[in-house]
């Protein structure tokens, strides 16, 4: 069933409401009031009513009934003062007087799962002049849809729907309202000789601007490791991409209207940048969006890393290292399907209780579901350079560059790679790691320390004090002591990096 009003549908069976094609974010017990008040528009719905029907007789303060009010109204493009379709009676409690039309939906409003972004991933137009050579194009489609769907939080329209528009000239509005998706995917495949071009670019089905866009090229060969080759580039690229877009968005949205997704994107700037002060701010965020929807695995992965984050640079306090710990195994026992939830899961638990056998079991198994994750390659990385794995941690820190360069989040397999050459005795490989790590997240004061040792064990000594300098104001709490409190990884490991710390002048 679908309640519909002006240019909004409230589809009860999905649990959505959409303005105009596009999904309007409304915390459930809003959403809840909404419908009921809709459901009985033919009466006046008394304060009493609602808190039966949405909070199940629970005692609700006035001023937490009036914002839930407040906010259904918002959602709806309502106000108090206007009342064009909430209407106030006093003393006698609520109406909806909008005129709505009831429908049984022929498509989905929108097609999003849980609020989960939904792409479209179209026909790639063929360039080459040969309508024969719209196998290799579709092929390519076929791989890409294959990757996205490995990808837990988005949802992917299927290959025979986005197909229907192929070698129609559609608006990306039109095929957003029609498809129900947020996001399309369009390319193009030329071939001249034994090069094959692939261009792609990533639009925005809501304002129409495209927020990524990219080529690739390489031999014919052999047509099937082309394709592979390219499918891994376009995911990996595609992927962060679209988490960058989503984190705008939720930037943009009024707080009352948050709801558990929201709040969770909201959380990543802050979780990403790897320090506890931002942490404590993300964690505020996830455990409201945890309090919503406690078995998200996602959530529950943040909170281990934020945990962690805030346990080896904010004083090493065992209540804290407890919490990582618990969000961790709960992200990996909710998210057996997700390799988000499972790369974090596995990564805290090799910094927080040095189990590399169930730390790199979750790992795999994230890779294993995602192997365009450029986020788990980065995080396997670092857990098996603690390991010892030396060579898989920098095979493993090299793929997670490549898969996606323009990432945010690369400085993961760049520490990766640099715990990894350091452990290694590779110290310049080291020190080019962590510079770069440094310059995806200069915010992050792991890499500066790697940075510091590699440098003092190169003898470029006035460089290694900068580093340590720069460390210092980032993390203004940092001894050597409490690094190898940390406990990451075995003495025999850690000692030389230590060594090297303290030689520079850091504090003991």
């Amino acid at each position: 069933m679908q309640y519909r009003f002006g240019e909004q549908i409230l589809d009860v069976e999905r649990r959505e409401l959409s303005r105009g094609g596009a999904p309007v974010a409304v915390e459930p017990q809003v959403l809840d009031l909404l419908l009921h008040l809709i459901r009985h528009r033919d009466r006046v719905v008394t304060r009493d009513d609602l808190v039966e029907s949405v909070w199940g007789g629970r005692i609700v303060s006035e001023s937490t009934l009036a914002t839930r009010i407040n906010a259904a109204r918002r959602a709806i493009g309502d106000n108090g003062e206007a009342q064009l379709l909430i209407r106030t009676l006093p003393r006698k409690g609520l109406r909806f007087i909008g005129e709505v039309e009831e429908s049984s939906p022929a498509q989905p409003a929108r097609v999003e799962a849980g609020h989960r972004p939904a792409i479209a991933v179209l026909a790639f137009e063929n360039l080459s002049g040969d309508p024969a050579e719209d196998y290799f194009a579709d092929g390519m489609v076929a791989e890409i849809i294959t990757g996205l769907s490995r990808i837990k939080w988005l949802f992917v329209i299927s290959r025979n729907s986005s197909f229907a528009y192929k070698g129609r000239p559609v608006d990306v509005r039109t095929i957003g309202r029609e498809l129900g998706v947020r996001y399309v995917l369009e390319g193009s495949v030329r071939r001249s000789g034994d090069i094959v071009r692939v261009a792609g670019q990533l639009t925005d089905t809501d304002t129409a601007a495209h927020v990524w866009a990219d080529r690739y090229e390489g031999a014919l060969g052999d047509i099937f490791a082309l394709q592979d080759r390219i499918t891994m580039h376009v995911v990996g690229a595609v992927e962060p991409t679209l988490r960058r877009a989503e984190i705008e968005r939720a930037r943009r949205r009024r707080p009352d209207s948050l709801d558990a997704y929201d709040l969770y994107l909201r959380a990543l700037p802050f979780a990403s940048t790897a320090m506890p002060l931002d942490a404590d701010r993300a964690v505020e965020l996830l455990e409201r969006a945890l309090a919503l929807e406690p078995d998200y695995a996602a959530v529950h992965g943040f909170l281990a890393w934020c945990h962690e984050q805030r346990y080896l640079r904010g004083g090493l306090d065992e209540k804290t290292r407890d919490a990582a710990r618990r969000h961790a195994h709960a992200a990996i026992e909710a998210g057996t399907d997700d390799a988000q939830a499972l790369a974090m899961g596995g990564f805290v638990i090799g910094a927080m209780e040095r189990d590399y056998e169930t730390a790199l079991d979750a790992l795999d198994r994230s890779l294993a579901l995602s192997p365009s994750s450029a986020l788990a390659f980065g995080f396997s990385a670092i857990v098996r350079a603690w390991h010892g794995k030396l060579d898989a941690a920098i095979e493993h820190g090299q793929m997670g560059i490549r898969l996606s360069p323009y990432d945010p989040l690369i400085y993961l397999p760049c520490v990766g790679l640099a715990y990894a050459h350091f452990f290694a005795g590779a110290f310049d490989d080291a020190a080019s790691a962590a510079s770069r790590a440094v310059g995806a997240n200069p915010r992050f004061s792991v890499p500066r320390y790697l940075l510091a040792a590699s440098l003092q064990r190169l003898g470029r000594d006035e460089e290694a004090r900068k580093a340590a300098a720069k460390l210092m104001e980032l993390q203004p709490g940092f001894t050597v002591s409490g690094l190898v409190a940390g406990n990451i990884t075995i003495p025999e490991r850690i000692r030389p990096l230590a060594a090297a710390l303290r030689e520079i002048g850091l504090p003991d």
